[in-house]
């Protein structure tokens, strides 16, 4: 009986000892351990065996004490569904969820911004500065550009991507390519063009070219958001008694069209007087596309312009937000524009320096 005794006692001993441990390895598996490599990547290469990437993540801190986490592994077989990529943890995290990071995998992701008014010529140089893509110059992005099958749908009259590349900020693996960079740059537009338009139709019987067209001129001329709605219903009412748009920025695209624009930010003489179907001083109606990419508040100012019966709009002197009065006649107008040429001949004024004194 005794032996009995000794033995119910050593098993009771065992389990309390096995229980006790069970508790500390799944506390010590669940919990956060804060480190100091949260905005770093981590590598793990491939063909790292689990003992390796667990030594790396012991040594980097991410991982406290290792060995819970390789018994855990060794007893569980996850140590095949480990990944090798490029890792950022964040702080703290377990050692469970540093485990499940590793067997979903991740990759260092590149950032590519696209401005909001961005030709596909800025894009394009963008593009080329990214040594990843190996691009031998933005032409070879351009030529890219070019291909136009995933637009067909909306415009089967584009002969490039113009307007329908999405200025957002984009996450991109490493080893993505131009093609697919674009593939997705045109996929977000399709994304926010179904957003925008929900089940609306498209005003005015108008194609789904021309919002895109009238959208980049909004981008273009209107720096404040709540004005685009205002910039989209001076278009359309221009448009509707046949006045020239007599937009400078689709008179500059003209100019980069034609290899003439001298990119120091002014319109000379010989842009206006430009030959080109994009040059809306001298051609009524609508440039043949858009001339820029357009974001959100511009797509959704083109489908539903304010109602107004302004017929132009000029800078206000006052205020260096970009703000605009807005006008129905031509008389308040060049008021409007004697005000402002009479503001910048004293900016200019006040800018240059007075003669020095031959007294001194």
């Amino acid at each position: 009986m005794k032996i009995f005794r000794l033995l119910a006692i050593l098993v009771i001993i065992l389990v309390c000892a096995a229980a006790g441990f069970s508790f500390w390895l799944y506390r010590e598996l669940h919990r956060p351990v804060a480190h100091s490599h949260a905005t770093q990547y981590i590598e793990i290469p491939r063909g790292s065996t689990p003992d390796e990437t667990i030594s790396r993540l012991s040594s980097s801190g991410v991982i406290g004490r290792s060995w819970p986490l390789r018994l855990y592994i060794r007893f569980s077989g996850a140590g095949t569904r480990l990944k090798a990529g490029e890792y950022r943890f964040p702080s703290p995290i377990s050692p469970l969820g540093v485990l499940r990071k590793l067997e979903e995998g991740e990759q260092r992701l590149a950032r590519f911004t696209v401005i909001e008014g961005w030709t596909r010529w800025d894009i394009a140089a963008a593009m080329a500065r990214i040594p990843e893509l190996k691009l031998a110059n933005a032409e070879e992005a351009l030529a890219l550009m070019n291909d136009t099958s995933d637009i067909r749908d909306l415009d089967a009259q584009a002969t490039n991507l113009e307007g329908y590349l999405y200025p957002d900020t984009y996450s991109f693996p490493p080893d993505t390519n131009a093609r697919a960079m674009i593939a997705v740059m045109v996929k977000r537009f399709r994304q926010v063009w179904r957003e925008q338009l929900g089940e609306q139709a498209l005003p005015a019987n108008r194609t789904p070219r021309e919002i895109v067209t009238v959208a980049s001129l909004v981008e273009t001329e209107a720096k404040l958001k709540e004005e685009r709605p205002l910039v989209a219903s001076v278009i359309y009412n221009r448009l509707k008694i046949g006045m020239s748009l007599g937009i400078d920025s689709s008179i500059i695209y003209a100019s980069k069209l034609a290899g003439k624009w001298k990119n120091d930010g002014k319109v000379y003489r010989s842009d206006l007087e430009r030959d080109s179907p994009y040059n809306t001083r001298k051609v009524r109606g609508l440039p043949p596309g858009p001339i820029a990419s357009s974001g959100a508040r511009s797509i959704e100012a083109a489908l539903r312009p304010a109602e107004t019966n302004y017929l132009y709009y000029v800078r206000e002197p006052s205020r260096d937000d970009g703000a605009h009065n807005f006008y129905s006649n031509e008389a308040d107008f060049q008021r409007g524009v004697q005000s402002l040429r009479a503001w910048e001949s004293e900016r200019d004024a006040r800018a240059t320096p007075a003669p020095a004194n031959e007294n001194n």
